[in-house]
């Protein structure tokens, strides 16, 4: 079946089965390799995009679900406000071990901290509940999202960053 999205501010069309799980539409048909598979049943956030701006798992969304939905993958990640000053903490705090599960963990801490600019300790977990990291980074990404957070309160947004921010 033919399908048409957009992914990172691009329009794709795919042919493809609509089982078709949207990270392997992704991966293997689109080329985007950094969402990653991790377990298939959706319980540990390694393939976490985001769809119409909220964190979805790709390993188990059908791409017959996503409909004329928008998709955002770590591959565009930077482009927001939250997105960037989680990578920027990340990369100051070297949270990333072995990093395979890091692009799920980054969208999930971008997607609280864009929802909840100031977040608790008690929202992160919360927030970051669903993904597992083997190497055990939790409280350097914990302080990830907390740095990030103090970043994006202490620098006011550029006019258009509202607008961009609100539509991913």
């Amino acid at each position: 079946m033919h399908y048409s999205f957009e992914v990172n501010g691009t329009r794709r069309e795919v042919d493809v089965e609509g089982d078709t799980p949207v990270l392997w539409v992704l991966r293997d048909v689109i080329g985007l390799t950094g969402t990653k598979y991790g377990c298939g049943i959706a319980m540990c956030g390694a393939c976490t995009i985001y769809v119409d701006g909220q964190a979805r798992r790709s390993c188990v969304m059908p791409i017959s679900a996503l409909g004329n939905g928008s998709v955002t993958t770590i591959e565009a990640l930077h482009e927001t406000r939250s997105g960037l000053a989680i990578q920027r903490a990340w990369t100051e705090l070297d949270v990333v071990q072995c990093g395979y599960c890091q692009s799920g963990q980054m969208m999930s801490a971008a997607a609280l901290i864009a929802a909840k600019p100031v977040p608790s300790d008690e929202d992160i977990d919360a927030a970051m509940a669903g993904n597992i990291c083997r190497c055990g980074t939790y409280s350097r990404i914990r302080a990830g999202i907390h740095l990030a957070a103090r970043e994006l309160s202490a620098t006011p947004p550029d006019v258009g960053d509202a607008t961009d921010e609100a539509k991913r």
